[in-house]
């Protein structure tokens, strides 16, 4: 697996907040631009997803893949695996929510490899444009929630 492309966002938000949203899968096509569908396959018995089928279109990345979850005992982050994909061999990543009171950062870590050449500059380009895009949706449907 590549090295992961990472950044980061501050929200105006509880971190509690925003892991909900986060853990809010079946929401994910009104606020991620990327996805258009998503199904719940299985649960934890917390109620929180653990194995996620998503349908993207992300430009030159369209795929229908499925992710396994694995929730951290604080409940400040999320990291998942891919469990199988069209076009993906495989995807890493994670959520990281750090703050206190009504303001969090967010930091979103990403590794695609795919079953087609790309080469790592365009692949890292892809990455960047993925997680900058789910960032700023993230953080507008947050701050725009009740």
């Amino acid at each position: 697996m590549a090295d992961a492309t990472t950044s980061t966002i501050t929200i105006a938000a509880a971190p509690e907040r925003v892991m909900a949203v986060i853990a809010d899968f079946p929401a994910y096509p009104e606020w991620a631009s990327q996805v258009k569908s998503v199904e719940v396959l299985g649960s934890d018995a917390h109620g929180r997803a653990e194995r996620v089928k998503f349908t993207m279109d992300a430009g030159p990345i369209k795929d229908s893949y499925t992710l396994d979850y694995t929730w951290a005992s604080d409940a400040r982050s999320v990291s998942w695996t891919l469990v199988k994909g069209q076009i993906q061999k495989a995807q890493t990543g994670s959520y990281t929510v750090e703050g206190t009171g009504s303001e969090s950062t967010v930091t979103y870590s990403l590794a695609v490899d795919l079953n087609i050449p790309m080469i790592g500059m365009l692949r890292r380009k892809a990455e960047k444009v993925i997680i900058d895009t789910a960032l700023k949706g993230l953080k507008r449907r947050v701050e725009s929630a009740p």
